[in-house]
């Protein structure tokens, strides 16, 4: 969850964990409730990470970058797609027919999403920012990501300051069931 480095680090390894978690889901055998388990580990990944990226990444692209505000709006909508996926993932059992399809169509734009952020944007980040800015906004991803949701809120906000209010809250309720339940634990 936390890796240490600057921004660009910290969000690249958090995408080879995403991958990575979509080649267990694959190896496990169809209907398998492993898959289950490891959707919902994926999920977690995944909604704490566009948090993280939606509270302090997107705001620092508007700001620093020529045309910011399109590729911020263009990130926040890949989220947004991705969220209801999860959203409606979440109720699924692996041998549903719907669960294997929904996993196929979550990986293909998880994986299209991180390409465009490691080919375009974070290049841009990197040009536009010093060492130490990128150093800083790996700090403030980190912690977003400690207290993040780790279940999709669809209708939440996800630009500031909406999603800085209510992240927390849903994460601390999020985790109580996620401790309740045994989720995520593999």
């Amino acid at each position: 969850m936390g890796h240490g480095g600057n921004v660009i680090t910290e969000l690249t390894i958090d995408h080879r964990e995403v991958e990575e978690l979509f080649a267990m889901i694959e190896a496990q055998p169809v209907g398998d409730e492993q898959r289950r388990k490891l959707a919902d580990e994926l999920t977690i990944e995944l909604v704490r990470h566009s948090v993280a990226e939606e509270a302090h990444l997107y705001p620092a692209v508007r700001e620093h970058i020529p045309d910011g505000d399109k590729i911020a709006d263009k990130e926040i909508a890949d989220h947004a797609r991705v969220e209801q996926l999860l959203k409606d993932l979440e109720g699924l059992h692996a041998e549903e027919p719907d669960f294997d399809h929904l996993v196929a169509k979550l990986k293909l734009d998880v994986s299209e999403h991180m390409r465009d952020e490691e080919t375009r944007l974070f290049p841009l980040l990197t040009a536009a920012w010093t060492p130490e800015a990128l150093d800083e906004l790996g700090d403030k991803v980190r912690t977003a990501k400690k207290t993040a949701p780790t279940r999709p809120h669809p209708s939440t906000p996800s630009t500031p300051p909406g999603n800085k209010l209510l992240s927390p809250g849903l994460g601390l309720v999020d985790r109580a069931r996620d401790l309740l339940t045994g989720r995520g634990k593999g």
